[in-house]
This record gives structure tokens, sequence and C-alpha cells, in this order.
């Protein structure tokens, strides 16, 4: 019997219909189509503490904290073999809750202090595919770049087998924006008085990216990896 993929996705944004939530639905009904098994953790509605520093977790391999939902999430993520994180870029970084969710990642590696720096070692060596799901506002992904390092750094230091597969929506202003007709762009884009010759350009890209969330989500429900190129 073919294993079923486990696929834990993250939702970070406040907005259920936004354009992060949107862009997560085209690539859970993918992954659901093609066999695997994904659920949808919402950032704000799960009640995780904030990280608190107290480094016992260096002693015992666990999180110390207790009366918050984490040891039943963290069992989630170690069992998970694709984790997806999607999420606005709220001045370039993410929202709070997510934040305070992967903050409490640090219990899932040793951290050693050395002359030169710290010394990242995980408990266990993971080997699961990442997945970046960001919109933002803005048309420079750059301004996504400081996310994008964050995950660089977590998918590194948790083993050499993880595998970073980073997506960036720019230009997405407005609810479900990315999901409007291009007559409905055409009226946006006059109020925020951008150019008009974006439209049909943006149009057809937004298009383009709930295809390739499906797409990419079938991939993953297949196989749990991403073979395809990069996207932004």
């Amino acid at each position: 019997m073919v294993k079923k993929m486990d696929i834990v996705a993250f939702n970070g944004s406040p907005r259920r219909k936004g354009n992060t939530s949107l862009l997560l639905n085209e690539l859970m009904r993918g992954i659901r189509e093609a066999g695997g098994l994904v659920e949808e953790i919402i950032a704000r509605e799960v009640n995780i503490k904030p990280c608190r520093g107290c480094l016992k977790c260096n002693l015992i391999k666990r999180c110390a904290m207790k009366g918050d939902d984490w040891g039943e999430l963290s069992g989630k993520i170690l069992n998970a073999d694709v984790l997806v994180f999607a999420s606005p870029v709220y001045f370039h970084q993410l929202p709070g809750p997510l934040k305070n969710i992967l903050d409490r990642f640090r219990s899932f590696m040793h951290v050693r202090i050395t002359e030169d720096g710290l010394d990242h070692t995980p408990w266990h060596q993971w080997q699961k595919q990442f997945v970046l799901l960001l919109g933002q506002g803005s048309p420079d992904r750059a301004d996504a770049q400081p996310v994008i390092d964050l995950f660089t750094f977590i998918t590194r230091a948790l083993g050499e087998g993880n595998t970073l597969f980073p997506i960036v929506a720019t230009r997405l202003a407005v609810v479900k924006q990315v999901t409007m007709k291009e007559e409905e762009l055409r009226i946006l884009y006059d109020k925020l008085e951008l150019p008009a010759r974006l439209v049909k350009e943006d149009y057809q890209r937004n298009q383009l990216l709930l295809k390739r969330c499906y797409e990419i989500g079938k991939e993953l429900g297949q196989s749990g990896r991403i073979i395809s190129p990069s996207t932004s």
C-alpha cells in the first residue's frame, strides 16, 4: 500500500478569505485530489503561549511550558512529511500568532553558545519538505526576504535533509485580489493610482499563481516533495 503523505499547513493570515488563504486553499485542494492528507492549522485560533526563553528544553529535550496546545501540535509537526507555512508579510515579517508557533520550534533542538556563535543540534535529524507561501502588497519580492531568511535558517538547523520551497505573491493589496477578474483589477488599480498597463500582466500572473499552487499541492500529495522550479 502506498503511504499517504501527511501534511500540516499553517495559515498565518488573520483573514479567512484573504489572498494568502485563497492561495493556500488551492494548494490544499491539489494535495487532497492527489490523495494526500492535509490538516490546516489556523495560527490565531490555536492556544500557543510565547516562548519565554527558559532554556529548559536544552535539558529535557522538549518544551517545558504547560497549559497550551503545543504538546499536541508539536506531535503533528514531528509526524508530518511536509510543513506548509502560508502567511501575509507584515512589516517585512510574519504576523504574531504564526511567529509564536515558530519560536517554540526552539524546543526541537539543543542550542550551545560557542566562542564564535550558536551551535544548533536537532534532537532528531528531520527530512521534511518545507513550503513557504507568502503574500504581500509590495511589488518587490525582496521585501519578503527577511521571512525567507528565517525559514532558510530553520530548515537548515533542523536537518540537512530538509528542503525549502518559497512562493512569493506580490502586489496583493486588498482582500480577494488574487481571484479578481481583469475588469475588477482595472477598477482597483484606478483607485490605487497604479498604471493601467499593469492590469493585464498582474491578472495573468495571479491566475498562473493560483494554478501553480494547485499543481504544487498535487506534487506534495503524491510524493511529499516538489520537483518543479521555485516560484516567485
